[in-house]
């Protein structure tokens, strides 16, 4: 597969991140008021500032980047005349949002002939944006971060998003992990990532994900010099996702083989 020339994609990462602008001042005027919130048909929570916010980067990828494709939790997919396709979570954490409780932010992955080349993870309360693209690296604010060097689980900082949701599929890799990581914490949604490829925590798990919430994941923490896999050790996005700081992968993806079928 081609790849896009670096000069193209830095321009194109440039727009990823005003999106991001977009989304941030639509979603932080909701943040502090009392908004509401609905279930959709698959039991998450959503808001009128997740629909605002997609339709507000819909809005601009389409004035400044024609033909693009783009791929949206709330309104679905608009398809592409050419090889690049935006992915977009306007609000991941939508639970953390509702709670009022600053781990949330957008998503913003851009694929390139079908792979990930570019991911933004845009936490807005929090006041920290990273980003990276292929062969460019990984920013944190605009300043050159990378994962931490910490070589052993035991000293190792684990982030999840849930907890239930981690022992009731992995009941047994969940024990393990709180036996022996020095700090468990759930730090969760698009916020751990942030922190993995930030080196402020070694290790993400989701067993749950769905692609918006995995695509701009790829980018940032390769680019940051983690790995990033499914739990059964799968490259490219898929339905789960460990990432870390690649010095303790194998070791976290054969503890979560514990509960693998036998």
């Amino acid at each position: 597969m081609s790849e896009p020339a670096k000069e193209e994609l830095r321009e194109l990462l440039a727009i990823g991140l005003r999106a991001a602008d977009v989304a941030r001042d639509v979603v932080m005027p909701l943040f502090e008021s009392d908004i509401g919130s609905e279930l959709k048909a698959d039991g998450t929570p959503v808001t009128a500032a997740d629909r605002d916010a997609e339709e507000a980067i819909r809005r601009f990828i389409e004035r400044e980047c024609p033909g693009h494709g783009v791929l949206g939790e709330e309104f679905g997919e608009s398809p592409s005349s050419g090889p690049y396709r935006w992915v977009v979570d306007p609000i991941d954490g939508t639970k953390a949002f509702v709670h009022r409780v600053p781990l949330f932010g957008t998503l913003i992955a851009l694929e390139y002939q079908g792979a990930p080349v570019a991911g933004i993870i845009a936490c807005h309360a929090a006041k920290a944006v990273i980003a990276g693209a292929k062969g460019l690296g990984a920013t944190l604010n605009g300043r050159p971060v990378r994962v931490s060097n910490t070589d052993s689980l035991e000293r190792s900082t684990a982030l999840m998003t849930s907890v239930q949701s981690m022992y009731r599929y992995h009941p047994r890799a969940f024990a393990a992990l709180n036996d022996r990581a020095n700090l468990v914490r759930t730090w969760g949604d698009c916020f751990g990532y942030l922190s993995v490829g930030a080196g402020r925590a070694e290790l993400m798990v989701d067993p749950v994900m769905n692609y918006w919430d995995v695509a701009a994941l790829y980018p940032v923490i390769t680019e940051a010099g983690g790995r990033i896999t499914t739990i059964d050790g799968a490259l490219g996005p898929g339905g789960s996702v460990v990432a870390t700081n690649g010095l303790l992968h194998d070791e976290v993806l054969s503890i979560l083989a514990l509960d693998s079928p036998t």
